[in-house]
């Protein structure tokens, strides 16, 4: 099959808008402020719809489809899909099936699942989801076995947890760092 870069390129454009919208929401102060900045939820239920064509349309946009880049697009679109879980566990299922196919990599896998068991109240898997404190910090969301998760991140090819969670305070501190500085 070859790669269709008409639709590689569109789910990049996706991706690439979210990433922006958000980091110029975190750079201005303004993500945070508002439960869901509206900015954000409007472009994500555009992205949910779309994906969701394209779904129906092509199945999962695995690799040979649309390209490595162009399915991790795929899997960010459907990570930030927060206002419509039937389509992200109907993408976990496909995303799987990808992954076991060699057609999406594993550590999509693992964000995915764990937004949904968080987003439903239960124990991650991976650590995948972590949040800030009322002191900036960051700390992983609860996880289901933390004996296991090094393990389980290891065979995804995702970092130790512990070096998840400083990139992600990193990255917090630096957020902080430019609102300050535009101040």
């Amino acid at each position: 099959m070859a790669v269709n870069h008409k639709l590689k390129s569109e789910l990049l454009s996706m991706a690439a808008e979210d990433q922006r919208v958000l980091q110029e929401l975190s750079d201005s102060g303004e993500l945070g402020v508002a439960e869901y900045h509206p900015r954000m939820k409007t472009l994500h239920q555009k992205n949910s719809a779309r994906i969701r064509e394209i779904i129906n349309h092509h199945g999962w946009p695995g690799i040979s489809l649309v390209g490595k880049q162009g399915s991790e697009a795929a899997w960010l679109i459907v990570q930030h899909a927060i206002l419509d879980g039937g389509l992200m566990e109907e993408c976990l299922t496909l995303l799987k099936a990808a992954t076991a196919q060699g057609e999406a990599e594993g550590w999509c896998v693992a964000y995915l699942e764990d937004r949904l068991l968080t987003m439903s109240g239960k124990p991650q898997i991976y650590g995948t989801q972590h949040d800030i404190d009322k002191n900036g910090i960051a700390y992983p969301l609860p996880i289901n076995d933390p004996a296991k998760v090094d393990m389980l991140r290891k065979e995804l090819g995702l970092e130790p947890l512990v070096e998840a969670t400083q990139r992600i305070q990193e990255r917090h501190n630096t957020a902080i760092a430019n609102r300050t500085s535009k101040a």
